[in-house]
């Protein structure tokens, strides 16, 4: 019976440090008698940008899994010496999906940010195009595609997800807003404490994706 280990990492960390942070996890990982899509030899003795390279088909996007959120992230699978010779990792699904699908129809009205709050993330925006540093908030509609990847500090500010409301302020995506757009079930009970819950979805991993990944392990079995 084969015996598979799931590693989500909710870093991008086949790009961190030009590959070099992937390249010492696959390096400990395999080294204790586990294997993955890619050759031991090449975690071995390859070059961070073909490990990279080879890394790019275990890079899963909620998009491609029913959730319109852009959040990229690696999968690693792992199995013991011998037992497999690759893993085949899931395709994206056909379900088309936007960010109003995500939305109440009633949301709360404290959601709204304030003047000033929404005049700080104009400035901040513009300051930061001018440094050269690309960040600043993210506006979406309903219509949007998908919204940018939800963070763990989404309750400090929403900066990196905010809704538009035409003439009035844009508002903060809700609990259970963050909860759709992580692919969790409308009946997941997230934490008592509006800021835990933020963090605990920021945090969280794609349901969805998961969902996938979980059904092609059982395959193995």
């Amino acid at each position: 019976e084969m015996s598979a280990s799931l590693v989500g990492s909710e870093m991008c960390i086949r790009d961190s440090d030009k590959g070099f942070t992937l390249k010492v996890i696959l390096k400990t990982l395999t080294r204790i008698g586990y294997s993955c899509n890619i050759p031991k030899d090449i975690i071995e003795n390859g070059s961070t940008r073909k490990i990279q390279e080879l890394a790019k088909e275990m890079v899963l996007k909620s998009t491609d899994f029913g959730v319109p959120q852009n959040r990229q992230r690696i999968y690693i699978i792992l199995w013991k010496d011998g037992e497999l010779d690759k893993f085949e990792y899931p395709s994206a699904c056909d379900k088309s999906v936007c960010v109003g699908d995500i939305l109440e129809t009633s949301p709360d009205p404290d959601l709204t940010i304030s003047d000033r709050l929404w005049a700080g993330h104009q400035r901040r925006k513009v300051e930061n195009k001018k440094n050269g540093k690309g960040f600043g908030f993210g506006l979406v509609s309903s219509e949007s595609s998908y919204t940018n990847t939800i963070s763990a500090r989404y309750y400090k500010d929403g900066s990196e997800i905010l809704i538009d409301q035409g003439h009035d302020n844009p508002r903060k995506i809700s609990l259970r807003e963050a909860a759709r757009l992580q692919g969790f079930p409308d009946d997941f009970e997230p934490s008592k404490s509006k800021m835990q819950a933020y963090k605990q979805f920021g945090n969280s991993v794609t349901v969805s994706v998961i969902e996938a990944i979980s059904r092609k392990l059982i395959s193995y079995f």
